[in-house]
């Protein structure tokens, strides 16, 4: 009888000690997933990478002028023409600049700071008028080069006074749910309560 009871309790301790186990195992194993799965969002995020929120055109005509001197400043030869610059600005965010951390016991991706807009990128076009060469000093294929620099100086400098930035600005708020849409395709929610959000902006993201 005695032998009986023995077997039945270390069958007991033995399921105990199973199940034990197992759980442990479990919740490791659920806890390595929900790690990963919050590493592989956090890089899932930060591969969009540029997110293109405003586009700006420019139309500008810009005077150039170069002035070479030869024969010990004796002469000198000036090269000139009238450009007409058609540029397409884009202004956005660049998400690798975004701070967020994974809260991996809630499943939130918490977003502490959103970055300020910035000029992603100027592709501007030249179109030539009135060329004039001078008799030491005539226009030659590196001048393209320097001449799309100094457009892109040039629309940069105009870029501040027409309000694409504020208009990016503004639309910060799709980027931001862009980032929510990302988060909730594994069942995870976004937390943006750290950032700064005006009233009418912050009624659309409760909807």
């Amino acid at each position: 009888m005695d032998s009986i009871l023995e077997i039945f309790l270390g069958l007991i301790l033995g399921a105990i000690l199973m199940y034990w186990m197992f759980s442990m195992f479990r919740k490791k194993k659920s806890k390595e997933l929900t790690e990963h799965q919050s590493t592989v969002l956090l890089e899932k995020i930060k591969s969009v990478c540029k997110l293109i929120s405003v586009e700006g055109d420019f139309a500008e005509i810009y005077k150039y002028e170069n002035t070479k001197e030869r024969f010990l400043s004796l002469v000198s030869s000036k090269k000139k023409a009238l450009i007409v610059i058609n540029a397409k600005a884009l202004i956005g965010y660049d998400l690798q600049k975004i701070l967020m951390h994974a809260d991996n016991d809630k499943k939130k991706i918490i977003l502490t700071n959103f970055p300020d807009p910035e000029v992603l990128s100027i592709e501007p076009e030249l179109e030539f008028y009135d060329i004039q060469n001078g008799l030491f000093n005539t226009f030659t294929p590196n001048d393209l080069t320097s001449l799309n620099k100094e457009a892109r100086k040039h629309i940069m400098e105009k870029i501040p006074e027409s309000g694409l930035m504020e208009t990016a600005k503004r639309e910060a708020l799709e980027a931001v749910l862009l980032i929510e849409k990302i988060v909730e395709t594994i069942g995870w929610k976004l937390d943006y309560s750290a950032l700064k959000i005006e009233g009418k902006q912050k009624k659309l993201l409760d909807l």
